[in-house]
């Protein structure tokens, strides 16, 4: 038994798995056949999207060591500040909303930092998948409210955050600008929008060098 938090947390038959650079919760969940919210709750987790490259986790309910499958990446870790300039026709997303206002960029914000963007518009606005995936995570967590995690190529993925409505499950193949959520205001907002975030190994990045330009249906907020 391990205390952790002030909770007590028994520790089951299993193995440890140490994070790779490139791997998610779901894919080493499926790499073990164990679900991710299962190892989630053992290692006491709060967001399943964020763990990082040399996190040792603790997998319950297996025997043996599995190695799970790491996107390819060439180079250095880079900082979420060192986002390249994609050329337009190699950015991999498209806008998950289709009209609104960019709220909130990415970036410092107080003594915190902003993880992702925020798009403001009206409730039930359809929010679409930005590229190909799979189904990560589709459930509520603290802060975010109801919230999609896709898992994408290469080791992207994408968080849509503040639904009103989940309209995919878990393990779900989706396509890029399928329908996956409703705009809502669930979680800590203040008002309709979609908190949107793109993800490279784990690592938050700015979704404006990942996303076309903004057109007239997508507008910055007047100070």
């Amino acid at each position: 038994m391990i205390a952790c938090g002030g909770r007590a947390i028994v520790r089951t038959q299993g193995v440890y798995h140490a994070v790779k650079a490139g791997e998610t919760l779901y894919g080493i969940g499926k790499t073990y056949g164990v679900s991710y919210r299962r190892i989630a709750r053992a290692n006491d987790l709060e967001n399943p999207s964020q763990i990082y490259a040399g996190q040792r986790l603790f997998i319950p309910g297996v025997k043996k060591h599995r190695r799970a499958a790491v996107a390819p990446r060439s180079g250095s870790p880079k900082r979420a500040s060192d986002d390249p300039h994609l050329p337009i026709s190699q950015r991999p997303f498209t806008w998950p909303i289709q009209t609104g206002v960019l709220s909130s960029g990415f970036g410092p914000r107080g003594r915190s930092f902003h993880d992702g963007i925020d798009i403001a518009t009206a409730p039930g606005t359809p929010v679409t998948a930005a590229a190909d995936g799979t189904v990560a995570y589709a459930d509520e967590l603290r802060g975010y409210g109801r919230v999609i995690i896709l898992s994408h190529a290469d080791g992207y993925a994408t968080v849509y955050a503040h639904n009103r409505e989940n309209r995919v499950r878990e393990g779900e193949r989706v396509h890029r600008g399928q329908t996956i959520a409703t705009v809502g205001e669930s979680g800590r907002a203040s008002a309709p929008n979609l908190h949107f975030e793109v993800r490279k190994d784990n690592t938050a990045r700015n979704p404006l060098f990942y996303l076309p330009p903004m057109t007239g249906n997508i507008q910055t907020a007047t100070r």
